[in-house]
């Protein structure tokens, strides 16, 4: 047998060939050499860093930020079961965008958005047409730009040169609505509140409406005080303007929340395609759709309510893609785990998780409402969301300082004052969410009686600027 011997004659490898053999990931630094002085933070480091020390330095600095379970002001999910986390893992070097490379990352986009036509009561689920975003503002953008497009072929020969389109809307719609009208030009014409009613009125914004109208925005979930703005009211008085002046105004639904919540939880409410009116609805996956952020869903009722020349196709990936988005590279994960949860749940998991959501809302609201310092404006029957108010003769604390008192014991409970025409009234706003048990509700309530005394034997309300008052748009 013979011996095997050596290289065989082959040249010894150089130093640049060694240096260039091995990612320098690996390579960590001398875990010998002394640490004489932190690292800098704005400015990139001379030299590496062993990754458990990098990872230590950046672990300790993110335990100053609240407990994202504890935080009731956003709708953003925050908690999904370790098998999603492992898929969401499993994707995240996946490009979205990519759907030649990902072809099975694509087909779980499709599928969802088959299943939430179907879930929305498309005419013909088959022919409706949709995409995943990075979130709802997203989605709104899109929904806005198609309704833009559409109302400036009707109106070619008076648009750009004498025409300006507008959007008609309540004035408690999420402000990606305000930023749209900016970012493309649009007038926002804008329902204010009226006493006790905090969100859209239909017959208000038909009067709003003329030639000029690219469509009307229908919230099914505020997030100001989390109730469904009356959709089908809204259709009927369109449908009745058009009888008189023939004027044909689509309907966009903001379901960012909504859209999760009521086919589950309010069938009888008919809010989406059903509604011959309703041209697109838009929702957030990453709120009431039970995903991390961040994903958002976009569906229009035809290929109709889709201009062609929004959607464009490239070439350059690998294969002839359409896409309509106003980014372009973003992780498939997301879009994964929505899928992953459709699947996981059904129809009956999602009306059990949105009915647990809700009832703790209820009786979150209802123990509120008891201490007898606070007036409800909504209970957390529509979404699991509610909102309240200080009594008339509480006068030595207002919601402020609710709110900051609540956040020293870890609870984010966010205060705000509403727009027009109510900024007399000051709220604090609760969201309640997966994740969000009836143990943890009712933590806070005891922790609210331990502050009220504290807060009732205050001279007066630590009154703060108005820059400080701020509205919460989760």
């Amino acid at each position: 047998m013979p011996l095997h011997k050596g290289s065989h004659g082959e040249a010894a490898p150089t130093d640049e060939h060694r240096r260039l053999a091995l990612n320098p990931f690996f390579g960590e630094a001398d875990p010998t050499a002394p640490m004489v002085a932190a690292p800098p933070t704005h400015r990139l480091p001379d030299g590496p860093l062993p990754p458990s020390t990098a990872y230590q330095l950046i672990h300790d600095e993110l335990m100053l930020d609240g407990n994202s379970r504890l935080n009731l002001a956003t709708f953003v999910t925050t908690w999904m079961e370790p098998q999603a986390g492992v898929l969401m893992s499993e994707c995240r070097d996946k490009n979205m965008i990519d759907k030649d490379e990902y072809p099975r990352t694509a087909e779980l986009e499709r599928r969802c958005v088959a299943m939430l036509a179907d879930l929305w009561n498309a005419p013909d689920p088959g022919s409706t047409v949709g995409c995943s975003t990075t979130g709802s503002s997203e989605a709104c953008m899109l929904a806005g730009m198609a309704l833009k497009r559409r109302w400036s072929a009707r109106n070619a020969d008076r648009y750009p040169a004498s025409a300006r389109p507008n959007l008609v809307m309540g004035v408690n719609v999420q402000v990606c609505w305000e930023k749209f009208c900016t970012f493309w030009e649009v007038e926002p014409r804008q329902v204010p509140m009226e006493g006790e009613r905090f969100h859209l009125d239909p017959q208000a914004a038909a009067e709003l409406c003329d030639e000029n109208t690219i469509g009307v925005v229908g919230i099914l979930g505020s997030t100001f005080d989390g109730s469904y703005e009356p959709i089908a009211e809204l259709c009927a008085a369109l449908d009745d303007l058009q009888e008189r002046t023939g004027l044909d105004i689509p309907v966009h639904v903001d379901g960012a929340s909504g859209a999760m919540v009521a086919p589950f939880l309010d069938e009888d409410v008919v809010w989406d395609f059903r509604l011959p009116r309703v041209s697109s609805i838009n929702t957030s996956g990453h709120k009431y759709g039970l995903v991390y952020p961040g994903v958002g869903w976009a569906l229009w009722r035809s290929p109709a309510e889709l201009p062609e020349e929004l959607v464009f196709r490239v070439n350059y990936l690998g294969g002839d893609m359409p896409t309509f988005a106003l980014n372009f590279s973003r992780p498939g994960a997301q879009v994964v785990a929505q899928y992953y949860t459709f699947l996981r749940l059904g129809r009956e998991g999602y009306r059990a998780v949105q009915q647990a959501s809700r009832d703790i809302a209820l009786r979150l609201a209802a123990e509120f409402e008891s201490l007898d310092d606070f007036r409800l404006l909504t209970r957390g029957g529509e979404l699991p969301v509610f909102a309240l108010t200080t009594m008339p003769d509480v006068k030595a604390y207002d919601v402020f300082d609710v709110s900051r008192r609540l956040r020293e014991r870890g609870w984010l409970v966010p205060a705000y004052t509403f727009p027009a025409n109510r900024q007399d009234l000051s709220v604090l706003r609760v969201v309640c969410r997966n994740g969000f048990s009836s143990d943890l509700a009712e933590m806070l309530v005891d922790d609210l009686r331990g502050l009220l005394p504290e807060l009732r034997a205050q001279a007066h309300p630590l009154h703060r600027g108005a820059g400080v008052r701020t509205a919460f748009h989760h």
